[in-house]
């Protein structure tokens, strides 16, 4: 049974639709507007499959009308592309993100910050899809752009350095079981670039009055809690990648041997938690659900970490009360989450 809303959408849209292409024809742009607009609610809606269907129509009218290059066409097609994203679809979505990037050296030239952005967005896709090397390629493009045009200590510049970081431990992992000595550079790599990013990151979170002060002039006040809540999720999710890299380090320098948890993975992880709960940090940032994603991930991969080392008598009474402490805590986050989660509804 359908609502009265989903009846008035539902039940109009699509006749206006066809009585627009009556009037207006098949090509008009304000019939490729309804489309793309019916295609939205469709969306919203569950029907993906009529959706990207009206979407990629609606954007095809653009580009036939030499419109392929504006402004609406190009968040038409960044809608289809996160549709695709949001589905798995990836090489579908790598497609469209061509297509975007392309548009984008164009129509903006191959030094600007858009251009970087789209050739980042591309490059996740492609990582998410196993293609690392021209992920690698592209991300490493983009930093060189980027600390061309920007400050030293953008947050972009440290958020670039950590997808790249990312890159290089799947690098590590895959070569790990054909050239051990490669995988082990791959993972040197990987740590340089998380302490440059944890460091950059850092420095944003301690001065964010500087930060406001350095682009007042472009993108006022409100410019700094926007760079403050990026930095603190770009450094929980560096220093846990940093925890992570440290395990693995490990397991490549003696992997037939058991050790006990290695120290700098714990340190790493610590880190994190400190750095979530740091008493400068605003309530605002630190209590957004995308910061409280990435502190949980942390106290879950400490509690993974720490857990493995109870294999011991001493262990176990040495760890009880964190592990405790951890397990409190992780089901405390879950909590607040999923509560957010439902108010989003």
């Amino acid at each position: 049974m359908k609502t009265h809303r989903e009846l008035g959408v539902c039940g109009c849209s699509a006749p206006q639709s066809e009585i627009k292409r009556r009037v207006l024809g098949h090509g008009h742009t304000d019939y490729a507007d309804t489309m793309y607009h019916l295609g939205t609610v469709m969306y919203l809606q569950g029907n993906e499959k009529d959706s990207v269907s009206l979407i990629k129509d609606s954007i095809r009218i653009l580009e036939e009308g030499g419109q392929g290059e504006s402004v609406t066409c190009l968040r038409r097609l960044r809608y289809l592309a996160q549709i695709f994203l949001n589905s798995n679809r990836l090489t579908e979505a790598e497609n469209v993100q061509r297509k975007i990037l392309h548009i984008m050296e164009l129509s903006k030239g191959s030094k600007s910050l858009d251009t970087v952005i789209a050739a980042e967005g591309l490059a996740l896709t492609l990582q998410a899809n196993g293609n690392l090397k021209e992920a690698q390629e592209l991300l490493e493009w983009c930093l060189d752009v980027r600390k061309s045009i920007l400050q030293e200590d953008h947050i972009q510049i440290s958020a670039n350095m950590l997808h790249l970081a990312r890159v290089a431990m799947l690098s590590s992992n895959r070569l790990r079981k054909v050239d051990i000595s490669q995988a082990k550079a791959e993972l040197d790599k990987a740590k340089a670039l998380l302490d440059n990013s944890i460091r950059i990151a850092q420095r944003v979170l301690e001065s964010p009055n500087q930060k406001q002060s350095s682009i007042q002039n472009n993108g006022g006040p409100k410019e700094t809690g926007k760079d403050e809540h990026a930095a603190l999720v770009i450094l929980l999710q560096s220093l846990d990648a940093l925890g992570l890299l440290e395990i693995t380090k490990q397991e490549l320098e003696e992997p037939k041997v058991e050790h006990p948890p290695p120290i700098e993975a714990e340190h790493a992880f610590r880190q994190c938690i400190a750095a979530f709960k740091e008493s400068k940090i605003p309530r605002s940032v630190s209590s957004s659900p995308e910061v409280k994603a990435e502190y949980l991930t942390c106290l879950k991969h400490l509690f993974s970490l720490l857990i493995s080392d109870t294999t011991t008598d001493d262990g176990i009474s040495k760890r009880h009360n964190t592990l405790q402490e951890l397990k409190d805590e992780i089901k405390q986050i879950e909590a607040e989450l999923s509560k957010s989660r439902k108010h989003k509804r």
